[in-house]
């Protein structure tokens, strides 16, 4: 809260008379960060008058001045300037609201209702909601505090509620709020969304007062009397023992209160010293990141953290200080991550979906570094903070693996970026954060005049772009200029942002170039660069005479590639594939060896960070290969020597993915017709996706297999075949089994190849041969999949039961073993069903609590086809009933079901079966009462150990279920009268319930 120091006696005081001037320094409370922005409020728009000077300054004084300061500023304030400056002191745009009441963005939306009902769920649009059904009342402003009610409509399971919300504001900005709705979480409630917006949209209906120790000053010492006595006779269960401990200390004169001129008000605005930014639940952030964290990227988590780091993106663009400051929870919360001890111990690393999640993080911390409009105290306090987390030993590689050198964290943020005053990634709507992002205006002295050129700076990269826009005259020779700063060998710079400005250059004077066309002079041009590079430039002997942190060439291979591919094709493709060769300069691994560390990590500086540079360079390889397999289309030759080069020099799996869909697309135009050598050359890429995959996490994996299979059902049957033969290499067992032999199999791939009978009966017998082959190797998972697919071959399904059987008794869970009972069943072989039922059972364990077990209906399934088969397989499989079962309720059901019926009513051949009922004082269903009997007495002692009394009725019609199966023995009656009078003595001391007992059983 802010304190309302003493002033001259000019003003009107908060103090008593007599006070020191000097005291003007007082103490404040309270605060929040920078200036704020947004459309004008007020009746502005209700009138065509020119706004007064009076409501100019106060609105600009709002923004920029704490009120301390004004009040410091000048002795006397006239009233109506200071109404002015509290009215103009709230938000004027509804933007912000939006972003701190919504994930989603734009509060100039506002007025559009949103069709997606999830977002007819989020704050903003339900706080919007209320206000336009009139749900606001009471508003209040008192200084820089706005009061007011909202109430909840009734719906069909809650009644009306009320909510009392308080919002304080300072400089156009909400610093606090409270709502009696008591919502935790990080964004506004709806409730302060409403009277928020409803002080923006009807500024003039909202009562106004001056800070409350304004109007106190007005008092006489008799009205001060009366208004406290008043306040504390209204309120006096809550404020009395409060008013009666400051009275004590205001009476005594050495009281530290009484060392203090003035009072605190937290009506009163801020002080100097208070920053200004929107009010964060700092709080709610880090439990929240918890709780994602903590739920291992299953609920949605991943989602939930990706729209939190939106949400800071978001503030970043708005330029609002809480991006940093959210941002900050969230690494703490990260690096607090339990996982991280758990994976560094275990040598582990974390998976893809978690390592994404690191990497955007330290993404934005690239982004608020290298703010422009950052101050170096905040560079050096991010530093420090930073330094901190780093020195941690769980702190994550770049790499996505743990050890204690090279974290992201710090390989990502290069030091001299925190201290460089970085002024040019803006644009006209301010800083909108990603160093990489194509949005923003980067250095463009390379292509645009406004930048003015320094007279003595005439190197290639410079002059170029100067007399491309001289026109013709000019134009050989700024393309030679050109081409030469391109071509030339040179030095990567220091620095990440060095290093972007570089390259966005360099794609910048491309674009220019890629404008010009090009004539029999400009082709000789390219020609003579062309053979420049290939005998004495940057690639001569395969990379011997590369610098270590040269320029990234790509970019400028694939612009010659498109200019000279349809004047000398041979040269072009020189000059491509050459470019695809990255030099090999620490590591001496063979191509296909996986195990060394990728040649390409040496020539990029490890204080880099991954996702710039090794991401960066495989992308623009990744372009060209794309260009080139486009133009080689229909050349089986060249396609060749291209796939040849992708598998060489890529070697990223996501990458090598993307050139394969690329490769099928361009193969599978719908205005020709496909390209078969162009299609092999996409499956062989597939393939080696396939390989590179198999043995490592990829979130993509699924699709990349589908896609694989989509590709072969393209190329042709033996592509299919082939791959079902060589799954093992390919594929994990459950994706050979649920989705690449399932696919093929299906109708639709039959009717899409035109197969005739003998293809499909040789498709078939691989497809039954995979999943024979799966089902040995992971019965657990393939064994359905497999009995599935060999349905129509005897023999072939007769062994994949026979793998079922033989896995049954240790390799599969009872889960897994019912489920493919059912199968059986619902395929005609009940005897098999019942096989695989008791082999089920004999894994199943159900103790006397456990009365909505996932597994109880399967048991239920069990027992009722086991009786109706007959009498001896009933009998067999109550023993494994009653010693898997000890839950009394499921016992008891089975016990009902059983008696209903004739065992066997239904025979295998549908014929009726005239025998009795089964007696239950015989085997085996006296065996199932005696059990369910004990199993009701053993859960009644058990749930009367730990009882409370608001279950006890509860507990009541648990023992009149109880008593039913009691009854159903010919000695039921004196058995639960037994039992019931063993109750009441043994448990005597519970009087209430036992009087129940009593009162039901007698």
């Amino acid at each position: 809260m802010a304190e309302r120091v003493q002033q001259p006696p000019a003003k009107r005081l908060c103090c008593r008379p007599g006070y020191n001037p000097a005291c003007r320094q007082g103490q404040r409370a309270g605060g929040a960060l920078c200036g704020g922005q947004g459309t004008a409020q007020g009746g502005s728009g209700k009138t065509q008058s020119p706004e007064s000077l009076l409501d100019i300054a106060a609105r600009k004084v709002a923004e920029k001045w704490p009120f301390q300061r004004v009040e410091e500023r000048f002795e006397r304030i006239p009233e109506p300037v200071q109404r002015r400056i509290v009215y103009w002191s709230f938000p004027r745009s509804e933007r912000e609201i939006c972003m701190y009441s919504s994930f989603n963005t734009g509060g100039e939306e506002s007025g559009a209702a949103g069709e997606n009902s999830d977002e007819t769920r989020l704050p903003f649009r339900r706080g919007i909601a209320l206000l336009e059904g009139g749900c606001v009342d009471n508003v209040l402003q008192v200084g820089f505090h706005l009061s007011g009610t909202v109430t909840e409509p009734a719906t069909s399971s809650e009644p009306e509620t009320v909510c009392n919300v308080a919002i304080s504001f300072d400089r156009c900005k909400i610093t606090s709020v409270t709502c009696g709705c008591g919502n935790k979480d990080i964004f506004y409630c709806a409730h302060v969304v409403a009277l928020s917006l409803y002080r923006i949209r009807q500024p003039d209906r909202v009562k106004l007062h001056l800070p409350i120790s304004e109007t106190l000053f007005q008092m006489s010492r008799d009205q001060l009397q009366k208004f406290v006595q008043y306040l504390i006779t209204v309120h006096h269960t809550q404020v009395l023992p409060t008013a009666q401990k400051l009275a004590d200390e205001i009476l005594s004169q050495n009281s530290e209160i009484n060392q203090v001129h003035g009072a605190p008000d937290p009506t009163a605005g801020a002080s100097v010293d208070d920053e200004n930014c929107w009010h964060l639940d700092e709080e709610q952030v880090q439990e929240q990141v918890k709780l994602f964290l903590s739920q291992g990227g299953y609920h949605g988590s991943g989602k939930q953290l990706n729209l939190l780091f939106a949400k800071v993106r978001e503030m970043l663009k708005m330029r609002d200080s809480n991006g940093a400051r959210m941002l900050t929870l969230i690494t703490e919360q990260f690096m607090a991550d339990p996982r991280l001890s758990l994976w560094r111990q275990q040598g582990t690393t974390m998976t893809d979906k978690y390592r994404q999640l690191w990497d955007e993080l330290g993404a934005l911390w690239m982004c608020i570094v290298l703010n422009p409009h950052s101050k170096p105290e905040q560079k050096s306090c991010w530093l420090r903070q930073l330094k901190k987390w780093n020195s941690v030993d769980v702190c994550p590689w770049e790499d996505g693996n743990h050890g204690n050198e090279l974290p992201n964290l710090t390989n990502s943020l290069p030091q001299e970026l925190l201290h460089k005053g970085v002024t040019s990634i803006t644009n006209t709507e301010g800083w909108v954060g990603h160093p990489l992002d194509p949005i923003g205006t980067l250095f463009s002295t390379l292509t645009e005049r406004e930048t003015g050129w320094a007279s003595d700076d005439c190197s290639p990269g410079v002059c170029a772009p100067r007399l491309l826009e001289e026109g013709e005259s000019y134009l050989a020779l700024a393309v030679e200029t050109a081409l030469l700063g391109l071509g030339q060998q040179r030095s990567m710079p220091d620095g990440l942002y060095a290093q972007e400005k570089v390259c966005r250059n360099e794609e910048q004077l491309i674009a220019r170039l890629q404008e010009v066309e090009l004539n029999d002079s400009l082709i000789k041009i390219f020609r003579k660069q062309a053979v420049f590079l290939l005998e004495a430039g940057p690639y001569s002997g395969l990379g011997e005479t590369i610098y270590r942190e040269s320029v990234p060439m790509h970019t400028f291979a694939k612009y010659l590639f498109t200019s000279l591919l349809p004047h000398d094709a041979e040269l072009a493709y020189k000059i491509a594939l050459r470019a695809m060769r990255l030099p090999v300069l620490e590591s001496t691994a063979p191509t296909g060896d996986l195990s060394r560390p990728h040649h390409m990590v040496s020539v990029v500086p490890n204080r880099y960070p991954r996702w710039f540079t090794l991401s960066h360079i495989e992308s623009q390889q990744c372009e060209l290969a794309s260009t080139m397999l486009t133009a080689a289309k229909g050349d089986a030759r060249r396609l060749e020597t291209v796939l040849e080069s992708i598998q060489k020099n890529i070697h990223s799996s996501s990458h090598i993915f993307k050139l394969a869909q690329d490769a099928f697309k361009i193969a599978t135009l719908m205005d020709s017709l496909p390209d078969i050598t162009l299609l092999k050359v996409s499956l062989e890429l597939g393939l080696q996706v396939m390989r590179m995959t198999l043995s490592t996490l990829n979130w993509r994996r699924r699709e990349m297999v589908r896609w694989l299979v989509t590709c072969a059902t393209e190329v042709g049957v033996y592509a299919l075949d082939s791959i079902m033969q060589g799954w093992f290499t390919l594929f994990t067992p459950t994706e050979a089994t649920s989705i690449v032999a399932t696919t093929v199999m299906s109708s639709s791939t039959i009717v899409r190849l035109h197969l005739e009978c003998h293809q499909q009966d040789n498709l078939a017998s691989s497809a039954r041969t995979l999943a024979l082959q799966c089902a040995m190797k992971d019965p657990q998972n393939c064994a359905l999949s497999a009995l599935t697919l060999c349905e129509k071959d005897h023999i072939a399904f007769e062994t994949a039961y026979q793998i079922v059987l033989d896995a049954a008794a240790t390799g599969m869970s009872y889960t897994q073993l019912f489920t493919i009972a059912r199968y059986m069943e619902h395929r005609g072989y009940p005897l098999r069903a019942y096989k695989l039922a008791t082999l089920a059972m004999t894994h199943l364990n159900l103790s006397y609590n456990q009365d909505t077990h996932p597994a109880i209906n399967d048991v239920l399934w069990a027992c009722v086809l086991s009786h109706s088969l007959g009498k001896n397989e009933l009998a067999a499989i109550i023993p494994l009933v009653v010693k898997s079962v000890k839950c009394a309720t499921v016992l008891s059901d089975i016990l009902r079901r059983c008696t209903l019926t004739t065992p066997g009513v239904v025979t295998l051949h549908s014929r009726r079966n005239s025998g009795k009922l089964m007696s239950l004082d015989k085997a085996p269903l006296r065996q199932l009462l005696d059990a369910t009997i004990g199993a009701y007495i053993n859960t009644t002692h058990s749930r009367l150990t730990h009882i409370s009394p608001r279950h006890y009725s509860e507990f009541i019609e648990f023992l009149s279920k109880a008593r039913e199966t009691f009854l159903m023995a010919h000695d039921g009656h004196i058995q639960f009268t037994q039992f019931i009078d063993n109750l009441k003595q043994i448990y005597k001391g519970k009087k209430k319930l036992m009087m129940l007992v009593r009162e039901r059983f007698g």
